[in-house]
């Protein structure tokens, strides 16, 4: 959205009740509620689950909610099963007690209020979802004459939402539907004719209902279709007479129109929804329908054709879908049409208020839209938009607040940015004003103000700098300016030079096993730390010994042909870098003359010899060795008949002979190839030999993996690996399948069948054994004598259950379940075992009550018990044992109850300390999420831990189960304590929680960090720690820190020397030095004898005297040290909780002040140590997220005493 510079402007924009604004609004600005989720408008709850209703809303501050129910207000506090989410508008309302759904049916609407104004949600309609039972009806069979055309009635009963429709068999297969037979949208079944295959008696209609899942069925419909004679037939023996109908098949007619009945038709809809219209026509033959529009076009990209063109279907209806649309349907006798008129209907929008009429007012999208320029104070107020049509009007009340906020800078201060020469550099100034504030820009003071050329200002405040140069580095100032104020921001840019490379890696040709070294020199900016990486091939180097990286070289010793390519250093920074590349040719030293390897010659002159049924000889001449001894030949052929063009290995031969005797198979149109090989590998084949044909024989060998089982209860499947085309011998492969039942039948039942490899045997009974074979056969006889295969017919599901279930509990966690088992008889089947289904239905506390997951544990089918693991102590289980064969579980057995006793309980939920003392501590717990049981009470242990983490005497005190808390008094002052809690019942204690704390100290003289920038000193209190964070420091400045040490009179008893610290800017990896070993023994030294020294000047003190320190601080009093009050004194470890400054603490001299978090502390996310009379002893560690430590605190952290 364009801005003008020289005035306020905004757009006010009302979409049907949303506002949209241009400005990104701060979340700390008020603003009124505005509803950000909430259910449809048309709700429909299943009877079964919980009712919840969304509400959610924003706004400054957070809003309240009301609703309100068929008009009225709806007073949640009457209900005690109806409950509002915290923070929430959302209703939910509890029907798992058997309260009925319907009892909450209406129409609701929630309301979002704060002080700037209401908000409010759509009218929520809340309807039970219903699935109702189908009628009881008696359905005659129909009898119908083939060619008739016919309608069956589903009449589903009315459900809500309404039932999805469609037709299935008795086993449950979908019935297949076509042009000639289809489901109307109403969910009738339409003939448009019958034909013989139509005729069953299982027409059956069903409806689900999709909210509750439920699938209902009509009663199902015969249907019979009767040619003439059969007609004839039918009626004369029911009226003893014949020839009533003529003998004359259905005749052919034109297409008459089922659906619609009438000749012209209309529809209404509303814009933006979804219009389907549907023709269904009688005719013989089948009618072919399609779809015209009149003076239009059906839109191609919205409509689709459905049911095999009956139904036209068009998404996202507009005023352009209006009009007359013509369904024709067509035969070879004739064509019909039907005229269908739709009507689109949509709102009108009228927007109701006094407005602006002198151009700063407009309507947008068909009057959807109002846009109001340069919005002033007297556009707030409520606003209506109306919307209606001609069956009625509806309205939506806006209401407008018009924001008149002073500018602010919303970019983070003291931002230093780093950009490399000659690169564009973006300064951000993100600003928040109403009216919308101007940003203008300053270098280093606010006299000269940037403009020209060199800079281009975005609109949303960004300076841009396209080409940065040396003279560019300084202090940025952009200023935010409106009617109502100023505010201003500083932003440090700070021009690197670009890192260049100097002197490149060169071309490098090499002998093998010889040393190479590629060079490269480059030049970077010395406030940059480098990077030096190499490649080989754009990939990384090889992890060899033999590749050796330097600063500024890369050294190859030994070199391989392996090692040749191309090379390329790349030098980096954290800001840009540079490469080079150089290729690597690896040589041989001159060789002595070689002798030439090569492939062998080429075999020739193919001849075939000595012809039999079953065998022939073939005889070749070898092509030349080339060098190498031909090692052997292999021959290969190809099969004319059969595989035409495709070559198979048919046998080898050692090189040393030139004939083979090839043995054949019959019925093949033979070729022959012949291909020698030596050390350097295959010839090209030879030409082919001239064909040779072997004649047709009876099949060799019967099919492999012949099996017998049943996919169904009553059959059988046999199954065989047919054989391939040369294992026919011949033409007119068959294979003969043969069956008996063992032991029961003497003679086989056999067929014989062809291009098949499976035969199903119907009507057998349930799991007996067959013996099976198969036998193959051609025009020129059978194959050999088959071997028997036994095999079995299929299963049925079990038809009992195990009976005489019981159930052991043997413990809180395991049950023990027994049963009987099922009878042979019933197993119907081979049993593999017993399955017992088994899931927690409740708990037998109240305050854990859910549903556990089904489990299932197999037993073999040997077991009549089986044990139960892993269960939930006091709880209600409920089981049921089946028995299982191949095809299936059986029935199951009656359900079983248990209940688990009581377990040990799980570890409390939390553990924590609360509150501190010299003396006395407080905890806190809360129960355990696991109870496993009624809790008896809590088990509280502790004890002292020491200095080298020994334990001490351990403590322990029974609580009450309702207490959930604890102060333990009289403890000793600065000692470590161990504290443990675990929750118990009648069955044991359970896991324990252990938290650690220490008594706050007895005393410790109070000090005082003193820092400066710019000889102003500010001051931070320290509660006699050894270290402590500075916080909110400014990115790239140096600041003086030293440490103050007062006496109880608040007089300062000494002061360490200045530390001079300089914090880095944003990028700067530095290394970190502060987890060295030497480091650390050295700090620790220093403040070993630091702390000697000031034990030796509080003895000095205590008796009387001064010593040299506190001579000097009276005689010269530290104008910078101010005293502090008794009440500033606190002990403890020193918090900077909301890092707020601490009393007498000054601002920086800029006057701005640092973010939360801010990346510019003395250290980032360590602990910078001083020790109580002042000196640093650098406990120094952690690095930041975003950047390291910089060396200059370290090496002023070595010279600090």
């Amino acid at each position: 959205m364009d801005m003008q510079r020289d005035g306020p402007l905004a757009l006010l924009l009302l979409f049907l009740g949303h506002m949209i604004t241009a400005l990104e609004v701060p979340l700390d600005l008020p603003q009124p509620p505005t509803i950000t989720h909430q259910s449809p408008k048309d709700y429909i709850v299943d009877p079964r689950e919980n009712i919840v209703i969304h509400c959610e809303a924003k706004g400054k501050p957070h809003p309240s909610f009301s609703w309100t129910r068929n008009g009225m207000h709806f007073d949640m506090d009457k209900d005690p099963k109806v409950l509002m989410k915290p923070r929430s508008g959302t209703l939910v309302m509890d029907i798992s007690g058997g309260e009925r759904a319907e009892a909450y049916e209406g129409v609701y609407q929630c309301s979002a209020h704060n002080e700037l104004g209401t908000a409010v949600s759509n009218s929520i309609i809340i309807r039970q979802s219903r699935s109702p039972l189908w009628s009881k009806e008696r359905i005659s069979p129909i009898v119908a004459q083939m060619g008739q055309s016919l309608i069956l009635h589903c009449r589903p009963p009315a459900g809500l939402p309404p039932p999805i429709i469609f037709w299935m068999d008795n086993n449950f297969q979908r019935l297949p539907q076509s042009r000639r037979v289809s489901q109307a949208l109403n969910g009738d079944l339409y003939f448009s004719n019958v034909q013989p295959e139509d005729s069953r008696s299982d027409y059956i209609c069903y409806a689900r209902f999709p909210h509750t899942q439920t699938i209902q069925q009509k009663q199902p419909i015969s249907v019979r279709v009767l040619d003439m004679d059969s007609l004839n037939d039918t009626l004369a023996d029911y009226f003893n007479d014949t020839d009533l109908f003529s003998d004359k098949p259905a005749e052919e007619r034109a297409p008459v129109f089922m659906v619609p009945s009438e000749s012209v038709s209309s529809k209404m809809v509303l814009r933006g929804e979804v219009l389907e219209m549907e023709c269904v026509a009688d005719g013989l033959p089948t009618p072919a329908v399609s779809w015209v529009k009149h003076n239009g076009e059906i839109p191609s990209g919205r409509a689709s054709f459905l049911n095999f063109d009956k139904t036209l279907r068009i998404t996202d209806v507009s005023e352009t879908d209006a009009g007359e649309y013509r369904c024709i349907a067509k035969n070879r006798h004739g064509s019909v049409h039907h005229n269908i008129r739709v009507t689109v209907n949509g709102e009108h929008t009228v927007l109701s208020k006094t407005l602006h009429r002198h151009g700063r007012a407009s309507f947008l999208n068909f009057d959807k839209t109002l846009r109001i320029t340069d919005v002033s104070e007297t556009d707030a107020g409520e606003y209506r938009c109306i919307a209606k049509n001609r069956h009625g009007s509806v309205h939506h009340n806006i209401r407008v607040t018009v924001n008149a906020e002073p500018p602010r800078v919303l970019t983070l201060p003291n931002i230093v940015y780093q950009v490399i020469m000659n690169k564009p550099a973006l300064l951000e100034c993100v600003t928040f004003g109403s009216p919308v504030p101007t940003i203008t820009w300053f270098k280093d003071s606010l006299s000269s103000m940037l403009e020209g050329n060199a800079y281009v200002f975005h609109e949303n405040g960004t300076l841009e700098i396209d080409m940065s140069q040396p003279s560019n580095s300084g202090k940025y100032t952009c200023v935010a300016r409106n009617n109502l104020g100023i505010s201003e921001n500083h932003i440090y840019l700070e021009v690197k030079e670009p890192t260049r490379i100097l002197r490149p890696p060169e071309y490098r040709v090499v002998q093998r096993n010889r040393d190479v070294v590629f060079e490269c020199k480059a030049k970077h900016d010395p406030s940059l730390v480098p990077t030096m990486t190499w490649l080989k091939d754009d990939g990384e180097l090889p992890d060899n010994e033999r590749f050796r990286v330097d600063s500024d070289s890369l050294t190859i010793t030994d070199v391989t042909e392996s090692d040749a390519g191309t090379y390329t250093c790349i030098m980096n920074t954290t800001l840009d870098q540079d490469s080079a590349s150089a290729q690597l040719t690896v040589v041989e030293a001159p060789p002595t003359p070689a002798v030439i390897y090569e492939h062998p010659g080429t075999p020739t002159d193919l001849e075939l010899t000595d012809p039999g049924a079953r065998s022939v000889q073939l005889t070749w001449t070898p092509g030349d060795e080339h060098n190498s001894p031909i090692k052997k030949f292999l021959i290969q052929y190809e099969d004319a008949l059969h595989q035409s063009g495709v070559w198979h290995n048919l046998t080898e031969v050692p090189g040393t002979k030139t004939t083979a005797h090839l043995k054949l198979s019959p019925y093949v149109h033979y070729s022959f190839r012949v291909l020698a090989l030596n050390d350097v590998g295959f010839s090209r084949p030879s030409m082919p030999s001239r064909q040779y044909r072997t004649s047709p024989a009876a099949p060799d060998e019967n099919p492999t993996e012949v099996k017998g089982h049943g996919t169904e209860h009553n059959n059988l499947v046999i199954t065989w690996k047919p054989l391939t085309p040369l294992q026919a011998n011949g033409p007119g492969l068959q294979y003969k399948v043969m069956w008996r039942q063992q032991d029961m039948e003497k003679d086989w039942t056999s067929v014989s069948v062809a291009n098949v490899s499976k035969f199903v045997v119907s009507g057998t009974p349930t799991f007996v054994p067959y013996e099976v074979l198969v036998q193959t056969l051609n025009e020129n006889g059978p194959g050999p004598k088959p071997s028997a295969v036994i095999g079995y017919s299929g299963e049925d599901f079990p038809s009992a259950a195990p009976g005489d279930v019981r159930v052991l509990v043997l413990n809180s966690t395991l049950a023990e379940v027994r049963w009987s088992p099922v009878s042979p008889e019933s197993v119907r089947g081979r049993l593999q075992g017993y399955k017992v289904h088994y899931h927690r239905e409740r708990s037998l506390h109240r305050h854990n009550s859910h549903h556990g997951k089904h489990r299932t544990e197999i037993f073999s089918p040997n077991k009549t018990s089986g044990k139960l693991p892993d269960l939930l102590p006091y709880s209600v289980y409920s089981l049921e044992v089946t028995a299982f064969n191949g095809r299936g579980e059986g029935p199951s057995s009656v359900p079983q109850r248990f209940e688990t006793p009581e377990g040990v309980p799980g570890a409390p939920s939390f553990f924590k300390v609360s509150a501190l003392d010299l003396d006395s501590l407080t905890l806190e717990w809360g129960p355990p999420h696991e109870r496993n049981g009624r809790l008896s009470g809590y088990t509280f242990k502790y004890q002292t831990v020491d200095s080298k983490s020994d334990l001490g005497l351990l403590e322990e005190l029974d609580l009450p189960s309702n207490q959930s808390s604890f102060t333990l008094h009289n403890l000793l002052h600065s000692t470590r304590y161990k504290f443990y809690i675990s929750a118990r019942t009648q069955r044991g204690v359970g896991p324990a929680l252990t938290e650690e704390a220490v008594t706050v100290l007895d005393r410790a003289p109070p000090l005082h960090v003193n820092i400066t920038c710019d000889e102003d000193w500010n001051k931070e209190k320290v509660n006699g720690s050894q270290f402590h964070v500075l916080k909110n420091l400014k990115k790239g400045l140096a600041y003086k820190v030293r440490v103050v040490a007062r006496g109880h009179d608040d007089q300062a008893v000494h002061h360490s020397e200045e530390l001079l610290v300089n914090v880095p800017a944003m990028v700067s990896p530095q290394v970190d030095i502060a987890t060295q070993g030497w480091f650390i023994g050295l700090m620790s030294a220093i403040a070993l004898l630091i702390l000697i020294l000031l034990i030796i000047c509080f003895i000095k003190r205590n008796k009387g005297g001064k010593y040299p320190v506190k001579e000097k601080e009276d005689a010269h009093g530290d104008p910078e040290i101010q005293p502090m009050k008794d009440d500033d004194i606190t002990f403890g470890e020193y918090s900077d909780e909301d890092h707020k400054p601490l009393k007498g603490s000054r601002t920086p001299s800029s006057g701005s002040v640092k973010r939360d978090g801010s990346d510019d502390s003395l250290v980032d996310s360590g602990d910078t140590q001083f020790n109580e009379d002042g000196s640093f002893i650098g406990q120094y560690s952690g690095r930041s997220d975003k950047e390291a430590t910089p060396p200059s605190l370290v090496n002023a952290m070595n010279s600090f005493v």
